[in-house]
C-alpha cells in the first residue's frame, strides 16, 4: 500500500454536507495476536508466594495475587485480610487518569519534546500499525493526549540520536523508550532459541552473514536496498509476510534477536535498519541488562502504572508477558508496596491498584481513541469498565462489520459515549464521517442513577463535532463531512450540531 506523506498541522475545520465517501479500502489481511495472559496462574501460586519474601501477612496477600486457594470472597485476600473496595466508576476514572487522558492538552501546535516525553513516561509504549486510513496508530495515540501537535516530534524522537524511542515487539510492534528495549532482551533470546526464520534462511546459506555485513557497512538500510544489493529472489505471494525476500527474512531475524535495530522509518514507513549499538544511546548500552525475572517485574510495573488499575490478565497483556511470570512479578510488587490488591465491585477476580494511581472524583476527558490505543488494548477490561464490545472492522469482511471499517471510540468524561468510522480523504481535503453510533447508558456497568451520570445525546454530538474539527485541523484537512449515506444513529445529530 502506498503511504501518503505524514500529516502536518492544518487550519480548523467545520462540519458540512458532502457526497458519499469513496469505496472502502481493501481489507487488511493480517491476524491479530491474542495475549496468552489469562492462563494457569493458580499452578504457580506457591512459587509466587515464596518469591514474595515477606512477612506472613504479606504472604497471604501474595497468595491472593496469584489466586492460590481459588477466588477469595469479595473484599478479602486469600488469608482473610480485608482490602479496599472500589466502584466501577472509580475504576473507570483511575484508568482514564492513568493514561493521561483527563489532562488539559497543549494549545494547538505548542506541544514540545518534553510533552511527548511525559506521555511516553506515562503510558510506556506506542503500538505501531501500518494502516493509514486516518493516521498511523502511534500518531493517533499521541493526538489523544497532546491534541493538534506536530508529527515531526515522534519522527525526531525515533529517528535521530540520541533516540528517545526505538522499535521492538512490546504489546505488538511498538515504539518504546530505549531502556525498555533493554528490558526486552530476554524476549530476543527466546526468538534466537526459537529460530523462527531458520527454515527460510537454511535455503540461502551465507545470506545471514552477508546481510549482517551489509548493514554494518552501509546502515541504515531498508529491506528494499538490501534486496537490491544482494539480489535475493522474492518468493511467490501466498499471504501476509510470505512474499518477503530471503533478505527481508534475514533482516527480521537479526532484528528479532537484537543484533540490528530500526534507525528510522522512511517517508513510505519502511524500516531502515542499523546495528543496534549505533541506534541505542551510549548510556543505555553501557548499563547492565537486567535478568529476565527482574525485567519482567519492571515491565509489569510499567504496565500497572499505565493501567492505574487492572487484573493479572490486563497487566500481562500490556507487554504480552507469560501469565505465570506475570503472577510472580505481581506478588513481588505487592510485597514491596508498588501494587495494592483491591476489590472492584462487580469483578469476580482480584485487581491491583498502582501506588501512584490517582482516584479522581470526576474526569474532563474529550478525545477520540485509536483502535490501538492503550486504553482499549484489553477487550475484556474494556467491556467490564465501559460496557463496550469493540471490534475495529479492518480485520472483518465488509458484510460482517457492525460499526464500520476504521472505528474510533469517543471518550467524554469517564465514559466511552460513541464510536465513529473515519477516513482522511486527503485528495479532497476532507475528514469523512462514514458512520457514527451512540453508546447506550443501559449497557454501562455500575452506572449510578441520575441525569448527571451520563451525558445528554445533544452534548455528545456537540463535543464530538468539536473533537472532529480539531482532528481535521491537525491532519491538515479543510473540513469535516458527514457522508449522506453515513450509517449509525448519531450521524443525523452530527449534521445538525454546530462546531
Amino acid at each position: 500500500m502506498s503511504t501518503p506523506s505524514a500529516p502536518r498541522l492544518g487550519a480548523p475545520a467545520s462540519v458540512v454536507a458532502a457526497p458519499a465517501a469513496a469505496a472502502d479500502f481493501a481489507d487488511v489481511v493480517v491476524g491479530a495476536v491474542d495475549a496468552a495472559a489469562d492462563a494457569d496462574a493458580a499452578a504457580d501460586a506457591v512459587v509466587a508466594a515464596a518469591r514474595a519474601d515477606a512477612a506472613a501477612a504479606r504472604a497471604d496477600v501474595a497468595a491472593a495475587v496469584v489466586g492460590v486457594t481459588g477466588r477469595p470472597r469479595a473484599g478479602t485476600t486469600a488469608g482473610g485480610a480485608s482490602v479496599r473496595t472500589l466502584t466501577l466508576g472509580q475504576a473507570r476514572r483511575i484508568a482514564v487518569a492513568a493514561q493521561g487522558l483527563d489532562r488539559p492538552r497543549p494549545a494547538p501546535g505548542t506541544a514540545t519534546m518534553a510533552h511527548l516525553g511525559r506521555v511516553i513516561d506515562r503510558i510506556g509504549l506506542l503500538q505501531i500499525d501500518s494502516v493509514n486510513v486516518l493516521a498511523r496508530a502511534h500518531l493517533l495515540a499521541l493526538y489523544s493526549r497532546l491534541g493538534a501537535y506536530d508529527v515531526a516530534l515522534p519522527e525526531r524522537a525515533g529517528g535521530r540520536a540520541p533516540r528517545r524511542l526505538v522499535e521492538f515487539w512490546a504489546h505488538e510492534a511498538s515504539f518504546v523508550p530505549p531502556r525498555t528495549y533493554q528490558l526486552l532482551r530476554w524476549r530476543m533470546e527466546r526468538y534466537r532459541e526459537r529460530n523462527h526464520w531458520g527454515r527460510e534462511l537454511d535455503h540461502n546459506p551465507g545470506l545471514l552473514a552477508a546481510v549482517r555485513a551489509l548493514v554494518a557497512e552501509e546502515g541504515p538500510v531498508t529491506a528494499t536496498q538490501v534486496h537490491a544489493a544482494l539480489g535475493a529472489r522474492r518468493g511467490a505471494k501466498e499471504g501476509w509476510g510470505w512474499n518477503w525476500t530471503p533478505a527481508k527474512h534475514a533482516l527480521e531475524h537479526l532484528f528479532d534477536v537484537g543484533e540490528i535495530a530500526v534507525a528510522h522509518r522512511t517517508a513510505q514507513f519502511e524500516r531502515a535498519y542499523d546495528l543496534t549499538e549505533r541506534v541505542l544511546p551510549p548510556a543505555v548500552l553501557a548499563a547492565p541488562v537486567p535478568a529476565e525475572a527482574d525485567a519482567v517485574r519492571e515491565l509489569v510495573a510499567i504496565g500497572a502504572r499505565a493501567h492505574g488499575i487492572g487484573t493479572q490478565r490486563c497487566l500481562a497483556d500490556y507487554f504480552r508477558l507469560p501469565a505465570a511470570a506475570t503472577g510472580r512479578a505481581i506478588a513481588e510488587l505487592v510485597a514491596e508496596g508498588t501494587l495494592e490488591p483491591v476489590h472492584v465491585r462487580g469483578w469476580g477476580r482480584p485487581a491491583y491498584l498502582h501506588a501512584a494511581a490517582r482516584v479522581p472524583r470526576r474526569t474532563h476527558a474529550r478525545t477520540l481513541l485509536a483502535p490501538f490505543d492503550p486504553l482499549v488494548f484489553e477487550r475484556r477490561r474494556l467491556a467490564e469498565l465501559w460496557g463496550m464490545h469493540y471490534r475495529i472492522g479492518i480485520y472483518t469482511p465488509r458484510g460482517q462489520r457492525t460499526h464500520g471499517y476504521y472505528v474510533l471510540p469517543f471518550l467524554l468524561g469517564e465514559h466511552l459515549v460513541a464510536r465513529v468510522d473515519l477516513k482522511a480523504d486527503r485528495q479532497s481535503g476532507l475528514l469523512r464521517v462514514r458512520a457514527a453510533h451512540a453508546e447506550e447508558r443501559a449497557g454501562v456497568p455500575g452506572l449510578p442513577r441520575g441525569d448527571g451520570a451520563w451525558p445528554r445525546r445533544g452534548a455528545v454530538a456537540e463535543a464530538l463535532v468539536a473533537e472532529l474539527a480539531e482532528m481535521a485541523g491537525w491532519l491538515g484537512l479543510g473540513a469535516v463531512v458527514v457522508d449522506p449515506d453515513a450509517g449509525g444513529d448519531l450521524a443525523a445529530d452530527l449534521r445538525a450540531a454546530r462546531p
